[in-house]
């Protein structure tokens, strides 16, 4: 739409306090409909009449500002009075926040700088047919809010005793109108809610609140109070092995809330921040406190649920529980690394590989696709892909696998959706990132050279790194074959001309067999495996199997080897172990964390170790769901659950269980696009008992055996 609204800002500058805008009107005669078009240059909250617009929080999101910007609309219809006053609370949000917290950029700099602002529209439809529309202009008001700070990493502080009284007129702020863009990806909401499950006195003498459950938002709380009292509590993730309080893996984010209290009862949480946490120490309370007081609230992009894991094992169920968490913890308008530390970006590499687990487990086709215009908005003039999107790291070189999310992730949105627009939206970005690889390797046909991410904490790694053993070389050129088909494939779905790229992508992969022969890794030989570029896949699977066995029955892989490790196995005829390794409870293992009380997926295997020590503070996550990738290979390979190239979207499926005696049943579901497709095996003394459920057309293989089936439930024993 094309906005009457001009940009507006404060008059002068408030340091730390939030600015709070205001608009007062009265009804001249009945009104059939009213209607907010609102955004800002930071996050912000709005009421009419003391209640809330709608069920956003942190709107307008986060998106490549300078090129894009979203805008919100509400029904303010229900809310309107004779007299009416909006008021529009706004944050630094993502927009002028220091991320990443632990250096400082240029570009962090420039975004410090920036003044905030709102812009927005109230459009009034009378009962007689007339129209009127109130935009934001120099008429508007704004004062000094309750809220003292509030900050993306730092937390917020509140006072409820002020009043904000003293308005004064607004400035006209010089600022694109040409970026504004309808509402595209998820709402970002409140989406659950989780009781605190215990209040304790630390060994040192601290108050903890534990929640029992890692989430991402804030704390709501309770409390009857003297005026001028206050809240204060810091968030973590985890204990120390003494039972004690421990978040200095936030490094330089303070995670903290302070709320100075007005007289009586009063319920309160901070409206333009989030935190990640489990656990809460109290710092000032006024009272004693009980569990009955505090609520978790979970904050994370409105996603449908689509799919289901259950087993036999509960450690298992903990793990598929852990899962899920990790990606509502994580997927809070874009899908970042963690949600706790002075980080919280979205990284592209944990978003590729776990892009397929997130697409059965949620329905994020909307979310992606507007991750994914991004990406391509802040694509650089090379066709470069940042580390993250927002490119909030713009000096950091690109990355083999980091970049490819930018072919990795239209192609797996399009096979679980089986819409084709990604594809058309994310072509010329695709096109882009193999033409940036072309022109900056070293030598043609593959990419040698360039600053890499390797294996990222790739259990391999010599002392010293977190890059793993594998060859970098080795890895971006595999990355290079793998994002090269993908065009290919993405140009033949939407009849483009790619013969050049077909070409291309037939002699990397003669010259990635000519120049790498041999693999020196687990995840070496999973990326010639899986991205086709091993001669004899099944001799090479057998030496990976050999080599996993020689190490112990453990994986070494990282970041990049991890999420295909089980697949690759799965494929080639050593699904018992696969098995072993998903089974496995010691470090290195994906049940090591259950055992250590996970309740989301952790950044190291052994972000505990077995003493009850921590890795460095500097690098610690709890919560980064990167690894629960594995979850594809349940869906896949444990369930047997497959879309098909031929039949995106699950138009019709292709099941083919694996069952393992170790587990006495395992059932998967997918909601897809065209129905419900469901998969259970139960180990019995007849045999393994099959049921299976597809709402389309589906080819079922049980024991060697193939069956075409029309949509319908089934039974089979094998």
């Amino acid at each position: 739409m094309e906005f009457q609204a001009e940009w507006i800002t404060n008059s002068r500058e408030t340091g730390s306090i939030c600015p709070v805008f205001r608009k007062q009107w009265k009804t001249k005669q009945p009104v059939k409909k009213a209607v907010l078009y609102l955004t800002a240059l930071g996050v912000y909250e709005a009421r009419l009449n003391g209640k809330p617009v709608g069920e956003e929080v942190l709107a307008p999101g986060w998106t490549v500002y300078e090129k894009r910007l979203q805008y919100q609309t509400y029904d303010l219809t229900p809310l309107l009075e004779a007299s009416n006053e909006l008021r529009i609370l706004l944050g630094k949000g993502w927009f002028r926040s220091p991320m990443p917290g632990w250096m400082e950029t240029e570009d962090q700099k420039r975004r410090a700088v920036q003044p905030g602002g709102i812009l927005g529209e109230i459009h009034l439809t009378y009962t007689d047919g007339s129209t009127e529309v109130l935009a934001s202009d120099e008429s508007w008001e704004w004062a000094e809010s309750q809220v003292l700070f509030s900050e993306i990493y730092d937390g917020e502080i509140y006072d409820a005793e002020e009043k904000t009284e003293a308005f004064e007129s607004v400035k006209l702020l010089d600022w694109s109108k040409e970026i504004l863009i309808p509402q595209e990806g998820e709402r970002i909401r409140e989406m659950e809610v989780v009781e605190a499950k215990e209040v304790f006195t630390a060994p040192n003498g601290e108050t903890i609140v534990d929640f029992g459950q890692e989430i991402t938002g804030y704390v709501e709380f309770t409390v009857a109070a003297r005026a001028g009292a206050r809240v204060r509590f810091t968030h973590g993730e985890v204990l120390d092995a003494e039972g004690n309080f421990y978040n200095e893996n936030y490094r330089s984010a303070k995670a903290s809330v302070c709320y100075t209290c007005r007289e009586g009862v009063q319920t309160w949480h901070p409206r333009l921040t989030f935190f990640g946490f489990r656990y809460i120490r109290l710092e000032e309370f006024p009272g004693t406190p009980s569990p009955r007081q505090f609520r978790g609230i979970a904050v994370y992009s409105e996603l449908k649920r689509t799919g289901e894991l259950s087993c036999s094992n509960e450690k298992l169920n903990q793990l598929f529980s852990n899962i899920f968490w990790g990606q509502k913890g994580n997927f809070l308008d874009v899908p970042t690394d963690c949600p706790q530390r002075d980080e919280r970006l979205g990284w592209t590499g944990d978003a590729q590989v776990f892009v397929k687990a997130a697409s059965y487990n949620y329905d994020v086709e909307k979310f992606f696709i507007k991750w994914l215009h991004d990406l391509g908005a802040a694509q650089r003039a090379d066709g470069a892909v940042g580390q993250v999107i927002p490119d909030y790291l713009p000096e950091g070189a690109p990355s083999a696998a980091w970049g490819d999310a930018a072919a990795i992730c239209p192609w797996q949105i399009y096979l679980t959706y089986g819409n084709p627009k990604v594809l058309r939206d994310q072509f010329e970005s695709m096109k882009k990132w193999v033409d940036y690889i072309t022109n900056a390797t070293k030598e043609a046909d593959l990419w040698i050279g360039g600053t890499h991410f390797g294996d990222w904490l790739g259990l391999d790694a010599p002392a010293g790194s977190y890059k793993g053993s594998s060859r970098e070389d080795f890895i971006a050129s595999a990355f290079y074959a793998h994002s090269t088909e993908l065009l290919v494939k993405t140009g033949k779905v939407l009849g483009k001309e790619v013969g050049d790229y077909e070409k291309l992508q037939q002699r990397i992969v003669e010259k990635f067999r000519q120049t790498f022969p041999d693999c020196r890794t687990q995840t070496e030989y999973v990326l010639a495996i899986w991205f086709g570029l091993a001669e004899n896949p099944k001799d090479f699977a057998d030496k990976l199997a050999k080599m996993i066995e020689r190490d112990g029955t453990q994986m070494k892989t990282g970041f990049v080897g991890t999420p295909y490790l089980l697949h690759v196995l799965s494929k080639y005829g050593h699904t018992e172990l696969a098995y072993s390794l998903l089974l496995r409870e010691e470090y290195p293992s994906w049940l090591y964390p259950v055992e250590k009380g996970a309740t989301t997926i952790w950044e190291h295997w052994d972000g505990i170790m077995p003493d009850g020590k921590f890795w460095s503070p500097d690098m610690n996550s709890f919560n980064h769901y990167a690894y629960g990738a594995v979850a594809d290979w349940i869906y896949e390979e444990a369930a047997g659950i497959h879309t098909m190239e031929e039949a995106p979207g699950f138009a019709r499926v292709y099941v083919e269980p694996k069952p393992d005696r170790r587990l006495q049943w395992l059932k998967a579901s997918i909601q897809t696009r065209h129905g419900l497709v469901e998969s259970k095996w139960t180990v019995t003394d007849a045999g393994i008992r099959f049921e299976i459920t597809v709402d389309m057309p589906a080819v079922i293989r049980i024991s060697g055996m193939e069956r075409t089936v029309e949509p319908g439930s089934y039974t089979f024993w094998g």
